[in-house]
């Protein structure tokens, strides 16, 4: 079976519509998706309305449980050491986001698991006891065994960190993402596994990042000039 997985859209319709155009040439067997799927970009209900119309299995990331347990950023940002700016700025994205996606939006994401177990594959947004922190690709090969290797699966793959990935780790592969719609590793293209028995490759995708940055405007996004930097750059950026 061939297995698409499309983590981390972040409401970016442009990316979105590139990435599924993208998926009709695949043609994979299934596609699901690794959360986090509607705030910082121009679409954000849209986005989830498109793939509950799709029926794509996935899971919950951390930028929807800001939506179904908004406490969670809160806790989160206790133990952080970034600066006040940045809570803010995330803080009123969520917030207009929120009020695109409305209750029964919300409430869909609530039903998201955690773990999607698709042997081989086992998908978790970011680790399976943890929504918000993750290994970086230049991660030691026993910080990923102990992060992935409790899933079981031969194949582990997350997202949450925007930086897309393939190693062998123990007689396991672990793999990451990316993001579609927002990476952070220098690359400005979507991006997405494709996961062919034992092979899983990274698959890039461009799109119009201008046309999906004046949509964040012409949408009201409370900080279209923070997450342009961040689409132009392909890397986080203080607001």
């Amino acid at each position: 079976m061939r297995i698409a997985i499309v983590s981390d859209i972040h409401g970016n319709r442009t990316a979105f519509d590139a990435v599924f155009a993208d998926l009709r040439l695949a043609a994979p067997d299934l596609i699901v998706h690794g959360g986090d799927l509607a705030d910082s970009g121009s679409d954000p209900a849209g986005i989830i309305d498109e793939i509950r119309g799709l029926g794509w299995q996935g899971v919950l990331g951390n930028a929807d449980e800001i939506h179904t347990r908004p406490e969670s950023l809160d806790e989160f940002e206790a133990g952080s050491k970034a600066p006040v700016s940045l809570w803010r700025a995330v803080r009123e994205t969520a917030e207009w986001a929120r009020m695109q996606l409305g209750g029964e939006r919300i409430a869909w994401l609530a039903t998201l698991p955690r773990v999607l177990n698709l042997p081989p594959v086992a998908l978790v947004h970011a680790q399976p006891d943890d929504l918000w922190r993750a290994p970086d690709p230049e991660a030691s090969e026993g910080e990923l065994q102990r992060a992935y290797a409790k899933l079981g699966g031969g194949i582990a793959v997350y997202g949450h960190v925007h930086r897309p990935f393939v190693r062998s780790v123990a007689g396991m592969i672990v793999a990451n993402a990316g993001s579609a719609g927002l990476p952070y590793d220098g690359d400005r293209r979507a991006s997405y596994l494709l996961v062919e028995g034992e092979t899983v490759r990274v698959r890039r995708v461009e799109y119009d990042i201008d046309r999906e940055i004046a949509g964040l405007s012409a949408q009201g996004h409370p900080n279209p000039e923070w997450i342009a930097s961040m689409l132009r750059a392909a890397a986080p950026r203080l607001p």
